[in-house]
Order: C-alpha cells, then sequence, then structure tokens
C-alpha cells in the first residue's frame, strides 16, 4: 500500500507569488521615495494647482525647501509601522490612502472657502456632512459614496489577498525599530533646521497662508497637537495681580450704569459693504439700510479672527472678550475649551445686572455645538431653526433672516418685566456660492468685476446681501416702534469665500468687516475701528456697565503698552490656569439653559375625518408626537399650534402624550415630559 505524504506548508513558498511586491516594499528607499511623492500630490491640492497654476507651489518648495523635507518626513513617520507588519502593501496603500483623501479634502475646502482643512473640521464632521448638499450636486456626492465604498472593499480584498511579508517576527521588529529611530531622527533634525532658518513656526497670523508655507502635513498636524492657550513664560499669582492691578488704576466707574435698555447683537453670515471690494460695480446700491446706519450711528471696521469661514470664532470673541488666536491654530474653543466649562461673558455679565439672555439662531441647534456651549456662556433659552415655525430658504438652502425679526421680538416680549440681551446669528449669507445663473430675476446684477469666473457667484452673493439689508432695515423700524430703550448691534463675522485677496479690499484686509451701533434713545455717534473681542465691552461701556474683568479690561487698558499681554495672561488664568483672578474657583455657573423661548404646550387631541390632530402652543416642522409608551409617532406640522398624528396614539388622553423637538440627525433636543 503506497502511502503519499505531503509535506508541511511552507509560507514563504506560499507568498512566492506575490514576491516583486513584497520585495520591493522590503527596500527601505522605496518607503522615503513613496512620502515624497504623498506629499508631492498633497500640495498639489493645497496649493490649488489644478485651478490656479503651479506659482504657489513653485514658490514654496523654492522658498521653503526645508519645510517641505519636513511635510515628507511626516508622512515616512505613518508609512513606517509597516515594517513591522506581514501585510506591509496593505499599511502602505491605506496611509498613502488616508493622506490623499485628506490632500483632496483640503483642496476641496480650500475652493468653497477662504480657509483650510483642519482637526477641528473633524469636530464638526456631522455639521459638514449636512452642508455637503449645498456644495455638491446630487451626482458628485453619489460619485464620491461610490468612490469610498470601493475604496473600502479594495482595501479589504487587500487584506485578505495581498501580499504578506515572510521575514520572522524578531527582524522585523528589529527592522522596524531602525526604521522608526532613522525616520524620526531624521524628522527631529530637520525640523529643528528649518526652525533655525525660519521655514517653519508654530504661530500663524494666518491659517491660510501659513498652509500655504509650511505645507499640509505640517500644519494639519500642528491644528491637531497644538490646543488650548499656551502657558505664558512668566504667568504667576503675581503676574495676573499685575494686570489686575492695572485695571484697578485705569477704571473709572463713577457712572451711573444704564441698565434699562434692551441690548440685541446681530451677527450677520458672510455680510460687508459690497462697496468694499474694489472694482466691483452693480446695478444698484445693495445694501441702502446699512449705508444709511452707518452714516447716522456708530460704525466702523471690525477686525475678526477667520476669514471665509469660522464663524463660531468671530461669535466667541464677541461673547466672551477673549481672542480666539491665544488658542490653538485653527482651534474653535466651542469644539474644545468652552464644551465643558463656562466663561466670563456679556451674557453673564448682563445676568448680573438684572438682564433676561436669549440666543437665536436660524441654523441648527448642534452646530458647532451651541446647545451645549450656550449654557456655559450663561444664556437662559436658546431658539435654532428647530423651534422656528416654516422657514423660507435661499435657493442653497440655508435659512433666510427675515425669520430673525419676529424671533427677536418674541424674545423681548417673552420677559416683559426685565431688560433683555438677544444675540442672534444669522445664516443666509452662508457659502458656497452657485458659479451657474440660479437665480431668474435677480434684483442686484453685477456690472464689472475685474474677474469674470466669479461673476454669478458675487452676483448671487449681492442678493443674499440685499434681502440681509432689508431685514436690517425692518428691524430697525421694528424696533425703533417700541416703547423700549434699546442697542442693536450689526456686525458681519467674516468675509465671503469669494476667492479674494487684501488687495482686492478697500480696507486693505482680508480681516475686516464692518459693524454698526444703533439706538433709538440719542447716545452719541462715535465712529472708531476695533478688534471683535473688544465689541462687546465698547457696547456695555456707552451704557455704563463695567462689571466683568475682561468687559472692564477692553473699556480701560486699552491703550497701555503691554494690552495685549496682559489680555493673553488674564486668558490664560481664566481657562487654562489656576483661576487667580477669581480665587481659585470660577463664579460662573453653567445656566439650565431651555431650547426655545417659550415652552411648548399640549391643550387637546381630537379626531378629524383620517386622523388625529393635536392642538397647543410654540409648535415647529421639528416636533414629533410620543406616545405613552415613549414611542416616537409619524407626524405632520400644520402650524405653531396643529400637528396631525399620522398614525395611531394609543390615547384620547391629551396627558398620555408628549412632543419632542427632533432634529433632522435624529437627535432629540427636547421634550414636553
Amino acid at each position: 500500500m503506497n502511502i503519499t505524504i505531503t509535506p508541511p506548508k511552507d509560507e514563504s513558498a506560499a507568498d512566492a507569488a506575490h514576491s516583486p511586491k513584497r520585495q520591493a516594499f522590503q527596500k527601505l528607499w522605496v518607503y522615503p521615495l513613496l512620502a515624497l511623492g504623498i506629499t508631492v500630490v498633497v500640495e498639489l491640492f493645497n496649493h490649488k494647482t489644478f485651478t490656479e497654476g503651479f506659482s504657489s507651489l513653485f514658490e514654496f518648495v523654492t522658498d521653503n525647501p526645508l519645510a517641505l523635507l519636513v511635510d515628507a518626513l511626516i508622512v515616512l513617520v505613518t508609512l513606517v509601522p509597516a515594517l513591522f507588519l506581514r501585510r506591509r502593501v496593505f499599511w502602505c496603500v491605506l496611509a498613502t490612502i488616508v493622506w490623499l483623501v485628506a490632500g483632496g479634502v483640503n483642496g476641496f475646502i480650500l475652493l468653497n472657502r477662504m480657509t483650510p482643512f483642519t482637526m477641528s473640521d473633524l469636530t464638526v464632521l456631522n455639521t459638514g456632512l449636512d452642508t455637503l448638499p449645498n456644495y455638491l450636486s446630487t451626482g458628485y456626492i453619489v460619485l464620491l459614496a461610490v468612490a469610498l465604498i470601493l475604496s473600502a472593499l479594495g482595501l479589504i480584498l487587500l487584506f485578505w489577498k495581498g501580499p504578506r511579508n515572510a521575514l520572522p517576527l524578531k527582524k522585523r521588529i528589529l527592522v522596524g525599530i531602525l526604521g522608526m529611530l532613522v525616520s524620526g531622527g531624521a524628522l527631529a533634525g530637520g525640523w529643528a533646521l528649518a526652525f533655525q532658518t525660519n521655514q517653519l513656526s508654530t504661530t500663524f497670523a494666518n491659517l491660510a497662508f501659513a498652509y500655504e508655507d509650511y505645507g499640509f502635513s505640517y500644519c494639519f498636524l500642528q491644528t491637531w497637537l497644538n490646543k488650548g492657550i499656551h502657558r505664558p513664560s512668566n504667568y504667576s499669582q503675581q503676574s495676573v495681580n499685575n494686570v489686575l492691578d492695572m485695571l484697578e488704576e485705569d477704571s473709572d466707574p463713577s457712572s451711573q450704569p444704564q441698565t434699562d435698555v434692551n441690548v440685541i447683537f446681530v451677527q450677520l453670515e458672510s455680510f460687508i459693504d459690497p462697496a468694499q471690494i474694489k472694482d466691483l460695480t452693480l446695478s444698484e446700491d445693495a445694501v441702502p439700510n446699512w449705508r444709511r446706519l452707518s452714516e447716522e450711528f456708530s460704525s466702523g471696521y471690525l477686525t475678526v479672527p477667520v476669514v471665509g469661514a469660522g464663524t463660531a470664532n468671530t461669535e466667541c470673541e464677541v461673547l466672551t472678550g477673549m481672542s480666539t488666536r491665544f488658542f490653538g491654530p485653527g482651534e474653535y474653543p466651542y469644539e474644545t475649551t468652552l464644551m465643558d466649562q463656562t466663561a466670563e461673558s456679556v451674557a453673564y455679565n448682563l445676568k448680573e445686572n438684572g438682564y433676561a439672555t436669549h440666543a437665536i439662531h436660524n441654523h441648527r441647534a448642534t452646530f458647532y455645538s451651541r446647545n451645549v456651549v450656550y449654557g456655559n456662556l450663561g444664556f437662559d433659552d436658546f431658539t435654532a431653526l428647530e423651534y422656528m415655525p416654516q422657514v423660507p430658504t435661499t435657493p442653497k438652502n440655508w435659512a433666510k433672516d427675515a425669520i430673525l425679526t419676529s424671533q427677536i421680538v418674541k424674545a423681548l416680549n417673552t420677559t416683559e418685566d426685565q431688560p433683555d440681551l438677544v444675540f442672534t446669528v444669522s445664516v443666509q449669507g452662508h457659502g458656497k456660492y452657485p458659479t451657474d445663473p440660479v437665480l431668474e430675476d435677480p434684483e442686484i446684477t453685477v456690472v464689472s468685476y475685474p474677474d469674470e469666473d466669479y461673476h454669478y457667484e458675487v452676483e448671487y452673493y449681492v442678493n443674499q446681501v440685499h434681502e440681509m439689508d432689508e431685514f436690517v432695515g425692518n428691524l430697525t423700524e421694528t424696533l425703533s416702534k417700541r416703547d423700549e430703550k434699546t442697542i442693536l448691534v450689526l456686525y458681519g463675522d467674516h468675509l465671503p469665500a469669494l476667492g479674494l485677496e487684501a488687495k482686492d479690499m478697500e480696507a486693505g484686509s482680508l480681516y475686516r468687516t464692518q459693524y454698526i451701533i444703533w439706538d433709538n434713545f440719542g447716545l452719541a455717534k462715535e465712529d472708531e475701528d476695533m478688534a471683535a473681542y473688544q465689541l462687546s465691552a465698547a457696547v456695555l461701556g456707552r451704557l455704563g456697565i463695567t462689571n466683568g474683568i475682561f468687559n472692564a479690561y477692553h473699556q480701560f487698558c486699552r491703550e497701555e503698552s503691554n494690552y495685549w499681554s496682559g489680555l493673553r495672561t488674564l486668558q490664560y488664568d481664566a481657562m487654562e490656569g489656576q483661576k487667580y483672578l477669581y480665587d481659585g474657583t470660577s463664579p460662573y455657573q453653567p445656566t439650565d439653559m431651555q431650547m426655545g423661548m417659550a415652552p411648548i404646550t399640549l391643550d387637546h387631541l381630537s379626531y378629524m375625518v383620517d386622523s388625529w390632530v393635536l392642538s397647543g402652543s410654540n409648535f415647529s416642522p421639528y416636533c414629533e408626537v410620543r406616545n405613552a409608551d415613549g414611542d416616537l409617532l409619524e407626524t405632520e406640522y400644520i402650524s405653531s399650534n396643529l400637528l396631525r398624528i399620522l398614525e395611531d396614539p394609543g390615547t384620547d388622553n391629551v396627558a398620555d402624550l408628549s412632543v419632542s423637538v427632533v432634529d433632522k440627525h435624529r437627535e432629540i433636543l427636547s421634550d414636553t415630559e
């Protein structure tokens, strides 16, 4: 009897079919070459080479070669872990896809706004995906989804069937450690040399320019690692006391505060007077109300921390009196520091003077985590889009600002026995602006513009701004008819994303918008230019309201030579340090913030024809009825007083039901239970 003995399977022989690829990734020179190739492709996107040519990339390579080297070495460090693994090819392909996707996303973002892709953008990923239809057509979104699915399937197949390294584990560990030491050492050396020759920096005065000067890999890494406020070198209790002593010497709280004046802020999305853009000629004045108000009331330039995007950082500066430039590059304090701690704000300062505090935004409540952060900034209630009646939208599906007039009036009427702070954030002027003529009969037309590639984008933008100006006119007219003292602060949060450069602007800067301080009780006109973090203090100063350390500091210490360094000391101590300002404990406690200005009420449940109808008050299109078991029922919005229930509620007793406000991502914002 013949017995055939099968020899044990030789793994190296089994992998022989893959030997060419396997051997290629065993040659260590392949890794730096791949890293350099990835870096070059990523920089093609970063410098918008495909739309604006090679000049910016060429300038980067020739002026900052060490920065390019550091970028390549950062990529290399992410490839080196492949040396430890059997599936080297898989790891390298995965890392390559991640870098190229990040570079592509950065390129796409730069084409649609004026700030690059940062780690902070990942913290608002849901918001980004939510607004994607405003930037891409359905066809492109489908293609993008198909590409991502195919990439994922390809990676799974590569992991399963791809080549494997035949080196034993000990050799892989030794080679991997050697690779990490060499690449890490090269990165450290290149990093140090680049800083010595001023080809790299950790100070990003302009985030977009930093990406151009230092490269994507380095800058993106900085937006990840460089968070919070850096500790001042001389920080101590004495340094804080020195600032407080300066404040005490300069302060003059002798004036009697006017605490019977309603204070309203309206932050206008991407709003500027189109006349601020050089060589732009329109068929007529797009902002006649703004122009009239700026001539009659206090106005000036407002220096903001962002351009083309980053609304929340201008908002943060106005509310808190803190400069967001002290935080990490590209950081949104709304998504980091202010998520879990309070800070002095105009809301807290006015609450100390007996004010009710309201926040309003005609966009999603969770956008920039406002539904959490506003409670840490002292607001009593927050009315977002989900708590408003049916809102008209722009062709790009952003809510129009006209709705805000009624919402502001509602806030003033809700607390008639108190003066009010109403902080309002608009959204109508938001990009992306369409490159095709989507407006059938635009009221304002572009007669001439130097860059005709932006003709229809500019025309769309100025028509949105024109409607926002009409909202401003209606709001001031409405407020002027009320028998209440009111001060209204209007300002743009940043320039629109229209490919503008500093030389295109009358102000000579991409970081200057404008503000107006309107009132109905005869304040003197005082024109001055200021920064966003000084605005609320300037407004309260005109009312003689001086409480709050940051508020008083901006009011009385702006002319001091160490004003900037003192602000940094105060800001670090309050947010990151020992809170010497407050004897170790912040005096600001989070408010039990209500969603919506007035509670939703349920009055009566009745059956009509073929469905159940629930009557009550303060309903919105985002309201859904919940039955006694807690299940959400299919609900149709009829009006602010009526909801139709499209399935059996299981009861005829209204007391058994509740109503939840549910956003488009199915997150429950509040309910009536």
